[in-house]
């Protein structure tokens, strides 16, 4: 009989804010970013942005039903990438079930996978600004003998990192992969992997790394000590940061709340989303694709004094729990197909984590000078005080494609 072998999986997120059949058998279709239409690509990616999109709503209405009272923090795009490179090794049910659970299935498999690449391509990114990583990298075991079409497509569409890996030495295996994404989240992220079961042969790790400066920064002198409202009766104490500047605002009297945009510099901007008083179920209920696009009509310009809570918080998710609970269970279980990763071995995803961190203070990010003040329009300025539970994204504004995704309830940890 047949062993089961177990493939790992772990995905890790961090933000400092200081088809057709025969698609799948065309490696060739896939290559490397120059041979990319450009106008193609840019299709692909934006379609696959408002799927995604609409899979972190998805994912944030999930956990905030299992924990409506606790922050979150995640990354949709981190997620899908990881299962998105891993369903080029999964057939039949299984497939199916990934581009079903991911909002994949309107896509054929070559869009799928030429979004993600042209994505890839656009958002890693090094400036004095903005730093950001989005990474894929697969520990094998020497004896696995994957398929040579599924090594040439991760590596051609996901630019992902193959590295040989003796997994009969589970200790020094488990050590070298934390050693690899706090390096390259820049050791924000350690010790990720806590174990490795005995019997895996393949982890695959995906991480995301972003380092953004605000456009115009916030005055670490106004910063103050004030009272956020967890709920009725119970309050913490968080650093409020200050700031009066021209900014995207608007109000959504569907779902009952107040939606500000702050920039940070190049192409990355930070919604805000603010509930009235006892309506945040309402909003996380009423979150889908096409409510983003809504916002962005309703937007304009205004004068706006605003207080954000300077904060950082941790996330860890048992993917595999979660998943399972949106429909995607096979990847996990004895009878799914990952045969197109190596038809020598059954294979199944033993654990998917996902972990995230969020930093967010008065520069948008470490060190760095300050930038120069905006010129203001003579108006009197609204008003919009962070100091109750809100929701927030982080997207790349050309797309747009939401990066990062979080529910704040309690700034304070």
């Amino acid at each position: 009989m047949m062993r089961m072998l177990d493939l790992g999986l772990f995905v890790a997120g961090l933000l400092t804010v200081k088809g057709l059949l025969q698609d799948r058998d065309a490696p060739d279709m896939y290559e490397s970013p120059v041979r990319v239409q450009e106008w193609r690509g840019k299709k692909d990616a934006r379609e696959l942005a408002r799927h995604n999109m609409e899979f972190g709503f998805k994912l944030l209405q999930r956990l905030a039903s299992n924990n409506p009272q606790g922050n979150i923090f995640l990354s949709p795009l981190s997620i899908s990438t990881a299962f998105s490179m891993l369903s080029l090794g999964a057939e039949n049910s299984t497939l199916e079930e990934i581009r079903e659970g991911f909002n994949f299935k309107e896509m054929s498999d070559r869009d799928m996978h030429m979004g993600f690449h042209y994505l890839l391509h656009k958002l890693n990114q090094e400036t004095e600004d903005i730093k950001m990583s989005l990474g894929n990298a697969l520990f094998m075991d020497q004896k696995l003998r994957p398929q040579q079409r599924f090594l040439k497509l991760a590596k051609n569409v996901y630019d992902a990192d193959m590295v040989l890996t003796n997994f009969q030495d589970l200790e020094n295996t488990q050590k070298d992969i934390n050693r690899y994404i706090s390096r390259k989240t820049h050791s924000r992220i350690k010790n990720m992997i806590k174990s490795i079961d005995p019997g895996t042969v393949m982890i695959l790790t995906n991480y995301i790394y972003f380092q953004g400066r605000w456009q115009y920064e916030f005055d670490p002198k106004q910063t103050k000590e004030e009272k956020f409202f967890i709920e009725e009766g119970k309050t913490v104490k968080v650093p409020m940061m200050f700031q009066r500047g021209l900014y995207d605002m608007a109000y959504d009297s569907q779902l009952s709340c107040t939606i500000l945009e702050i920039p940070y510099r190049g192409n990355i901007t930070a919604t805000f989303v603010l509930p009235d008083k006892g309506k945040l179920k309402l909003l996380e209920q009423g979150l889908q694709a096409d409510i983003f696009a809504k916002w962005k009509s309703l937007l304009s310009k205004r004068v706006v004094d605003v207080w954000v809570p300077k904060l950082r918080i941790s996330s860890t998710y048992n993917m595999k729990k979660v998943l399972s609970r949106l429909g995607i269970s096979k990847i996990f279980e004895e009878h799914g197909d990952l045969t197109r990763i190596s038809s020598h071995r059954s294979l199944k995803v033993g654990e998917a984590v996902h972990k995230a961190e969020l930093k967010m203070d008065e520069k948008g990010t470490e060190g760095a000078a300050g930038s120069g003040a905006q010129t203001l329009p003579m108006e009197t300025p609204r008003h919009l005080k962070l100091n109750k539970p809100f929701l927030m994204m982080i997207y790349e504004n050309f797309m747009p494609s939401m990066i990062f995704l979080a529910r704040i309830y309690d700034p304070s940890g």
